[in-house]
């Protein structure tokens, strides 16, 4: 997997943040674009010392912020101490080799949106299956760029024409590497996607129904699951906690003495503007819930953009084929002021949602009962 080697200061990375926006962008949809990557750098375990927004009609086709722009940045970086730049756009290779080359001069790099995701995955993978489809998906970013690798091994190791031939002759080593360790990569997850059939196939034998998680990012799926399942399972405030899927079951008492035993799988959080390579890489994973019987789409009630977060949600899940029945729930009400509560209700009233809390156990069982409803129990 392609390691990016970075200095840390005090066991604390210090980045700036960029973004280069259209120039009808309003301010508050530049501060909500602004906010979400450094949520995302937070998550990395970054300090952010400066950001920077441009407005431009069309980025800049060499670096893509400018080249004066980045003369700004590097001076802030030589001041503030910073070594990594992180732009929320996603660059073209030639662009990323661009910066780079003026960053290294100081000892810093660039990475873009898709490079810091990527990161933050690695960081928060816990099993040899998401390990192996983070690896899948930074090879699919990475071999684009490699030309430019193979242009820095050529300078830094300062050869000539021949060395050019050489540095050409290692790219092309470097991508059958590549494509070679793709392959291999595909193959062990297909096995682990063949498992996973085998699992669905036993659970329809035996009359289980699936429900699946499913939600923005730091929505509150993996408090949802803990609390209609019990299962003791990852919950972080923090964006892409959860990356594999899990599985656990719900009870749900009836009339009868035996009640139901439903199936829940919560899995990766959506986010928007996430590389179709991201969403590709872990669709194996997703499976599991684009072939259950029922979404409970979790919406974090107390965000203010949820109804953008809410149509970015359905539009992936409609890219991966999930178009079974859905459930909207609104979690976290109870950071909610009432006022705000109801013009939700107002707002969203034809999705028929239901409103919880799964950290005050607010509407809990009502949930289980629209769930056994749903399912036709």
């Amino acid at each position: 997997m392609w390691k990016i080697l970075v200095k840390i200061e005090n066991s604390v990375l210090k980045v700036i943040i960029a973004d280069v926006a259209p120039k009808e962008y309003d301010d508050p949809e530049l501060d909500k674009r602004m906010e979400e990557l450094e949520n995302l750098a937070h998550t990395y375990g970054s300090l952010i010392v400066v950001k920077k927004i441009q407005k431009r009609t069309q980025p800049d086709f060499h670096t893509y912020i400018g080249s004066g722009k980045l003369e700004e940045i590097i001076e802030d970086m030589k001041t503030m101490g910073a070594t990594v730049l992180i732009i929320w756009n996603i660059l073209k290779p030639k662009q990323v080799y661009n910066i780079n080359k003026e960053l290294e001069k100081f000892g810093f790099q660039v990475r873009d949106r898709v490079d810091l995701i990527l990161k933050i995955f690695d960081k928060h993978a816990k099993n040899t299956e998401a390990k192996l489809q983070i690896e899948l998906a930074s090879i699919k970013h990475m071999g684009p760029r490699i030309f430019g690798m193979g242009m820095e091994m050529s300078r830094q190791w300062g050869w000539s024409t021949l060395a050019r031939w050489l540095g050409e002759t290692n790219t092309e080593i470097m991508k059958r590497h590549l494509k070679n360790r793709k392959g291999e990569i595909e193959r062990k997850l297909k096995q682990y996607e063949n498992m996973r059939h085998l699992h669905r196939e036993w659970r329809v034998r035996k009359g289980l129904l699936t429900v699946g998680i499913v939600g923005y990012t730091n929505a509150g799926k993996s408090s949802l699951m803990r609390a209609l399942t019990h299962k003791q399972v990852l919950v972080e405030d923090k964006l892409f906690a959860t990356l594999g899927t899990s599985v656990a079951k719900m009870y749900v008492p009836s009339l009868n003495w035996r009640g139901y035993e439903i199936l829940i799988n919560d899995t990766i959080g959506f986010m928007r503007d996430l590389p179709p390579q991201l969403i590709q890489a872990f669709r194996s994973t997703l499976e599991d819930s684009i072939e259950s019987q029922l979404l409970l789409h979790v919406i974090d009630a107390s965000d203010p953009y949820c109804a953008e977060k809410i149509v970015v949600v359905d539009q992936i899940l409609e890219e991966i084929g999930a178009d079974q029945k859905k459930l909207y729930v609104f979690n976290k009400v109870d950071l909610v002021a009432p006022e705000v509560l109801a013009e939700l209700k107002k707002t969203f009233a034809g999705f028929q949602p239901l409103y919880i809390s799964t950290l005050a156990s607010f509407w809990l069982e009502e949930l289980k009962q629209e769930i056994v409803n749903k399912l036709g129990l």
